[in-house]
């Protein structure tokens, strides 16, 4: 298969320049043809064979660039998703700049959580794929009724936050690494409180064993320090009620917060908190993308026999597979 992307430019509308500005890489199936635009400016037609394509969104980890996603990006790529990553330099606090995946942190204080989205990234970022499916290379080949969040640390809990038909009718489901809903107690909640999650969507939540990013900020939260797996745990046992048997939890033995993340970048985020892994690194990675594109085609493409296949995957005695849950 050949994998290609473009890129595009959208705006925040309520965001103030010059941090108002998302930049989109679109990576999507793609055909040679051998024509003058290929040869010439290097576009390359889609394949439309493949399409109507499922459409999913990462949202990265605050500080982590999107490149260190697009291993996984041409994973899902090769199973004939289009992907879209972004990268977005904006005040994540006031006063500081950086890379985010776009939080509307106002939405998650006591009196408003759960009132709106907290995602201030999607808005424009959906806009993008309508303008999309009218214009250019994936003209008509979009299937905009099956967008996917998916998202890793604070990028991971804005895809899971977010995937709420009453807020983003356009959403199916979503799935997230290293993230949790655990509340900042410096925003007035009680230490140790897990906030709710839509719960009308399938989602797909994994974690490490050895998440040290997370086992190093849990004071935040008012959560035991030190701990790598309770907050993502807990995010599934409390945050979410289930009944469809289409929620998974999947931590993965000897696995770090920048698993999902390659090829790392020790000069930026918080990587100086992690632990080292314990299991291959490229094992990690294999284990993720199989995970995450059987759930994708399992319950969002419905296909029985990826439900077959996961199911398989999650019940085995796998070595890297700690703990699984499904509800």
């Amino acid at each position: 298969m050949t994998i290609r992307a473009f890129f595009r430019a959208a705006k925040v509308e309520s965001a103030q320049p010059p941090y108002d500005t998302i930049h989109l890489k679109v990576l999507y199936p793609a055909q040679m043809s051998g024509g003058e635009a290929q040869r010439d400016q290097g576009i390359v037609p889609a394949d439309p064979a493949q399409a109507p394509f499922p459409v999913a969104i990462f949202f990265n980890g605050i500080n982590c660039g999107s490149e260190l996603y697009q291993w996984l990006a041409v994973k899902l790529v090769e199973r004939g998703l289009v992907v879209v990553t972004f990268t977005w330099i904006a005040e994540n606090l006031p006063g500081i700049v950086g890379l985010t995946p776009g939080v509307d942190i106002g939405m998650w204080a006591p009196n408003t959580y759960g009132t709106g989205p907290t995602a201030s990234a999607l808005p424009a970022l959906l806009g993008e794929l309508e303008r999309l499916q009218s214009e250019g290379l994936l003209a008509g080949l979009l299937d905009l009724e099956k967008v996917i969040l998916g998202g890793h640390s604070a990028g991971g809990r804005v895809a899971i936050e977010n995937a709420a038909p009453r807020f983003f009718p356009q959403v199916a489901a979503s799935f997230a690494y290293g993230a949790h809903t655990a509340a900042p107690v410096i925003m007035g909640y009680e230490p140790s409180t897990i906030l709710p999650l839509p719960d009308s969507l399938p989602m797909l939540l994994m974690g490490g064993t050895r998440d040290g990013v997370i086992a190093n900020s849990s004071d935040r939260y008012g959560i035991s320090n030190g701990d790598a797996t309770t907050s993502v745990v807990r995010t599934f046992q409390e945050a979410i009620s289930g009944g469809r048997n289409d929620c998974y939890l999947m931590l993965v033995e000897g696995a770090n917060h920048f698993s999902i993340a390659y090829p790392q970048d020790p000069t930026t985020a918080r990587a100086f908190l992690d632990e080292p892994t314990t299991q291959p690194e490229e094992d990690i990675r294999s284990l993720l993308a199989q995970t995450v594109g059987l759930f994708i085609d399992a319950h969002v493409r419905q296909q029985p026999e990826a439900v077959r296949a996961l199911e398989q995957l999650l019940d085995t005695n796998n070595p890297l597979i700690q703990l699984c849950d499904r509800k």
